[in-house]
């Protein structure tokens, strides 16, 4: 009996108080931050106020903390987005929809946590294992506006010559890159999420008579 009190205990003392979402709470913000390759699992053990040990309890790596991170950001994203999206009744005009995908991506990135931004920062930075691992996720969320687009074009709301994969890349890569610029204290999200839609939806140039 004693012994197993002993064991208990034993296992008690290794798990983290924090938990599993608090290290990557903390660890999401970190990287956020400081980008992937100056944040050690003793740094995110530190930030979270507990013995860097405690963190094997529910992570075998700093690398399978990222994995999670980068998972858990695209998520959030795609259902902001699918959710904006489904929000819409059938026959809804193409410009609405498309002003609430680009509108939930924005806030997604932008406001809701250190998640996706995390995801948009660190990307670039992380092993190639880490991307492959990361990878499925990825493909989901472009698939999502692959989708949209192509359906929104077989019904005639976009030119039948745009091609789908390069405009999902130009306009997820947009959005993405507004995390190094956008300041908060000199505009809102919804004010930036209007200028992009107005911009891919209607173009910059005046439609003058020839």
């Amino acid at each position: 009996m004693a012994e197993r009190a002993s064991k208990t205990v034993s296992v008690a003392s290794i798990r983290s108080p924090v938990g599993r979402d608090g290290i990557l709470d903390v660890a999401a913000r970190l990287f956020r931050e400081q980008g992937y390759g100056p944040v050690s699992l003793r740094k995110i053990a530190e930030a979270a106020g507990i013995k860097a040990g405690s963190i094997y309890y529910h992570f075998g790596s700093k690398d399978e903390i990222v994995v999670a991170i980068l998972d858990a950001g695209i998520r959030a994203v795609h259902e902001k987005m699918r959710q904006a999206v489904l929000g819409h009744p059938d026959g809804a005009a193409a410009a609405a929809i498309l002003r609430a995908a680009i509108r939930a991506h924005l806030r997604a990135l932008l406001d809701v946590s250190d998640y996706s931004s995390a995801n948009v920062r660190i990307f670039g930075q992380v092993p190639q294992s880490v991307r492959d691992a990361n990878l499925p996720t990825r493909r989901a969320y472009e698939a999502e506006w692959d989708n949209l687009l192509t359906r929104l074009q077989r019904d005639g709301a976009l030119r039948r010559n745009v091609d789908i994969r390069r405009l999902r890349l130009m306009l997820i890569g947009a959005l993405n890159a507004t995390l190094e610029w956008f300041d908060p204290e000199r505009g809102s999200v919804e004010a930036l999420a209007s200028t992009y839609a107005d911009v891919f939806l209607d173009g910059i140039l005046e439609q003058r008579e020839v």
